[in-house]
């Protein structure tokens, strides 16, 4: 499973439509969200969302980003004009933000919401190993601090009943909005199991005129189930992290791993990096790189990622030459070198995966021995040895170094010799 998370206005839109799909009425009020992005027109957006110009508005940054309020990025009781002129401000490129690769690009417009600040609540709903647990916290708001401590929490291991949120998280509400309180928490749990959510989060949450409102949301969503989810979810593409922008080999394998049901995860780091990991498992991906980065060589690691989950031929061939094509992009003196690594694979069939490197090697032979790439190999699991043969038969045949070792030489000890042949640079 992995944990992807959402903008803020895609999470409060799934919850408007899950209640009102589900018929659970009279609880939340009425759904009013708008996006504003570089290709918004203002007055397109005001015609579609014609409160936008009839009440005061609240508007903040929707791109991943935590503690807003902390950080001052939130206008509060401002008109549309006014929100629009903030939003100019971020989004001009010499405004960036300090101490972050990046510019604000996505935000979120609301209706203002005026309220006391001891109405303001918490909600959070997270997937554990034991199973989902529910928090609930009376005192919300940015200031709330570590909630691990402060929270009531309800482990759900299959359905849960209004009673039993309200007997257990429910004490410090008044009696009288209790139950309406523990519809709301009953459907929101509703929703997050049903359409596959790992993390939902509510910070603050509030009642007025007897209606809940949401004023701040995070959510994550479990992309292993997009397939299942494709007109629940409708949001299009997970925004990825602010401070950075997916590089479109980042997209290409991200597309890739969405069609699969292997695992194929990758991350640039660095365009000229001398060190680049074809890693096959997430575990094993982590202590390749955190061994380079401990000899003092993580500045010239150029990728972190992993294949897993027995890929085929094909698209172990497409995710191979994805990443051979960025590391010889620009000759660097000194050469480079290519760490092929694992664990000791459970059901991956290592000969069959070892197929689609071998062929990409024997693609991109001309620009590896151009750019002077040795290549350091250790693997384990079924059909290992085999796949161990194909890689030396392939280094006597293309005539370029292929350093091959199994699972009786420790999993990182490639890491130290491709290091020690390195050529330094002066």
């Amino acid at each position: 499973m992995a944990q992807r998370p959402i903008r803020e206005k895609d999470a409060k839109a799934l919850m408007y439509r899950y209640f009102r799909e589900k018929e659970i009425n009279g609880i939340l009020g009425k759904e009013r969200l708008a996006g504003v992005d570089a290709t918004t027109d203002p007055v397109s957006l005001s015609d579609q969302h014609s409160w936008l110009g009839a009440s005061k508005l609240a508007v903040k940054p929707d791109q991943l980003l935590k503690r807003r309020g902390i950080n001052n990025l939130l206008a509060l009781d401002v008109s549309y004009e006014e929100a629009l002129s903030w939003i100019k401000k971020y989004m001009n490129k010499n405004l960036c933000l300090d101490n972050a690769n990046g510019c604000l690009t996505h935000f979120i417009l609301e209706p203002f919401i005026p309220h006391a600040q001891e109405d303001e609540y918490y909600v959070c709903i997270q997937t554990t190993r034991w199973g989902d647990q529910i928090m609930f916290h009376s005192q919300g708001g940015i200031h709330i601090g570590e909630v691990e401590g402060k929270a009531r929490k309800l482990m759900v291991k299959d359905e849960v009943s209004i009673e039993k949120i309200a007997e257990t998280l429910l004490q410090e509400v008044p009696e009288g909005s209790r139950n309406q309180w523990a519809q709301f928490i009953q459907g929101l749990y509703q929703m997050f199991a049903e359409w596959h959510f790992t993390y939902l989060e509510i910070n603050p949450v509030v009642m007025v005129e007897g209606k809940i409102i949401p004023l701040d949301m995070a959510a994550k969503l479990d992309d292993a189930a997009r397939f299942l989810m494709e007109d629940q979810w409708e949001m299009g593409e997970f925004p990825v992290p602010f401070g950075r922008e997916a590089s479109p080999e980042e997209n290409k394998i991200a597309q890739l791993d969405e069609k699969s049901g292997a695992s194929l995860k990758f991350t640039l780091l660095k365009p000229d990096g001398r060190i680049w990991l074809l890693i096959a498992g997430g575990g094993a991906s982590v202590v390749y790189a955190d061994t380079v980065a401990d000899k003092g060589y993580g500045h010239e690691l150029g990728n972190y990622g992993e294949y897993s989950g027995d890929p085929d031929e094909e698209l172990t061939y497409e995710y191979t030459c994805t990443l051979l094509d960025l590391m010889t992009r620009k000759k660097l003196e000194g050469g480079k070198v290519l760490l092929i690594g694992g664990g000791i694979a459970n059901f991956t069939d290592v000969a069959a995966t070892f197929k689609g490197i071998i062929r990409a090697l024997r693609t991109y032979e001309p620009r590896l021995r151009e750019h002077e790439v040795s290549i350091y190999v250790r693997r384990g699991g079924p059909n290992y040895r085999q796949g161990l043969e194909m890689m030396k038969d392939l280094g006597v045949e293309l005539g370029i170094p292929i350093d091959v070792y199994g699972p009786e030489t420790h999993m990182t000890e490639i890491v130290n010799l491709a290091i020690g042949n390195l050529e330094p640079v002066a």
